[in-house]
């Protein structure tokens, strides 16, 4: 039988830790697990096996009857302190970290997922997670793509041998924003895992587990990392979600507490066995970014929302789509839910303009593919993150041919302003 301190060895130090607030727990938590020295960032652990002075002390950590750390693609040092850091700010029960966002979701999917399964995707959705979703239909998971700003569309497209439902709260690139409050009651009446990926947000701006949901993606590199210097993902388990009830939990752990039976197979059968395992210098950069969290994005959506205001109103650009503007069809629900509308917003240009010109007329606006830097980035989508997907998906998503999607950065916003009107001038 697997003992729950053997999958995250410091996970009683998360439930004695003060509750302070958001950012102050952050800042403390590698220093309240007594690291070593003294020192205030866990150090980075390079080593990927450990060694036992009692090699029967080795079989139990292999057995689940001892806390420690047995292998690298497991377990590091290193990353479980940014696991506890995820953890804390999604208030979960527990984290699993992973090479990157999409590494995460697969690796999810994949640990809970067989064949004959169906799950209810949000057809607005991230290009790749997408092109998964597309993938694993020929592995024998049937999956239906429906708009899911409206509850009632997936209740439709429910099935007997539905198992999950996948959303983000704010969809790229055209910033949709799920009916977050009324799936999640959905998916708890008809006992359905509930996914939510929080990228566009972060735990900053929102908690999934406010609308009940199951588990929690984060996209480490994006905002929680912020500088565009590492990569990383991660799942946490909400504790809102009866896993004894859940029929494709693995044997091997249903001796477990019913809490700890999700989150410990996604651990199992996604990272070990898939083994798209995080680093410890990664785990370290995203550790550290995460301690500013709070100040980079507050900043990053008061630009991104003068930004949007700015291009609402210039007669060259045809449509602006942001959350925190008043004709947003789902602005009312982004201000209920959300601490702040994010720093993502798109827009289309006026067909007399070419997006690429466009966009090489910037100076501190980077084409980029990237988002959640400290950098203010833009992306031609239609050309390029979305282009694999067809004219006809891309259609049905809202995304036009002129589209550019900017995540926005710290940057002085006059700076900004000056290059949208060299831009579009």
């Amino acid at each position: 039988m697997y003992n729950s301190a053997s999958i995250d060895p410091v996970i009683a130090t998360l439930h004695t830790m003060p509750k302070n607030g958001f950012i102050t727990r952050n800042l403390h938590s590698d220093r309240r697990d007594s690291p070593e020295h003294g020192v205030l960032h866990k150090a980075i652990h390079t080593s990927v096996a450990y060694g036992y002075a009692d090699s029967r002390e080795l079989a139990e950590v292999f057995q689940g009857r001892r806390a420690g750390y047995n292998y690298g693609r497991q377990l590091n040092p290193t990353v479980t302190a940014l696991q506890n850091k995820v953890t804390q700010m999604e208030d979960g029960i527990g984290s699993v970290a992973f090479a990157t966002g999409m590494a995460a979701i697969a690796s999810t999917m994949f640990a809970l997922l067989k064949e004959g399964d169906h799950i209810v995707s949000s057809a607005f959705l991230f290009g790749n997670t997408n092109s998964l979703f597309n993938t694993i239909k020929r592995l024998g998971v049937e999956v239906t793509f429906v708009d899911a700003t409206q509850a009632r569309f997936i209740e439709n497209a429910l099935q007997d041998n539905t198992r999950l439902v996948f959303v983000e709260t704010i969809a790229n690139p055209v910033t949709q924003i799920a009916d977050l409050v009324a799936i999640g009651q959905l998916c708890s009446v008809r006992n359905l895992v509930y996914c939510v990926d929080n990228t566009m947000t972060s735990p900053h701006l929102f908690t999934p587990n406010t609308v009940g949901a199951s588990l929690v993606v984060n996209s480490l590199t994006k905002y929680i990392g912020g500088h565009g210097n590492a990569l990383g993902g991660s799942i946490t388990d909400t504790g809102l979600y009866d896993w004894a009830g859940f029929p494709n939990i693995d044997e091997s752990y249903r001796g477990l507490d019913p809490s700890q039976q999700g989150i410990t197979q996604i651990k199992k059968k996604g990272l070990r066995d898939i083994g798209a395992s995080l680093g410890p210098e990664a785990a370290h950069h995203l550790a550290v970014g995460s301690e500013t969290l709070p100040l980079r994005l507050d900043r990053a959506c008061a630009n991104a929302k003068t930004l949007a205001e700015y291009c609402q109103q210039h007669p060259k650009v045809a449509n602006t789509y942001y959350p925190g503007l008043d004709n947003h069809p789902q602005h009312d629900r982004a201000k209920q839910l959300f601490k702040n509308f994010g720093a993502i917003f798109s827009i289309d240009l006026d067909a007399t303009i070419d997006c690429f010109d466009f966009l090489n007329a910037m100076d501190n606006v980077i084409a980029s593919s990237n988002l959640g830097d400290n950098r203010t980035l833009a992306i031609p989508v239609a050309h390029t993150i979305y282009y694999e997907m067809g004219a006809e998906r891309r259609a049905s998503m809202g995304i036009s041919d002129n589209l550019i999607r900017f995540s926005v950065g710290i940057e002085d916003i006059d700076d900004l302003l000056a290059d949208f009107d060299k831009a579009l001038a």
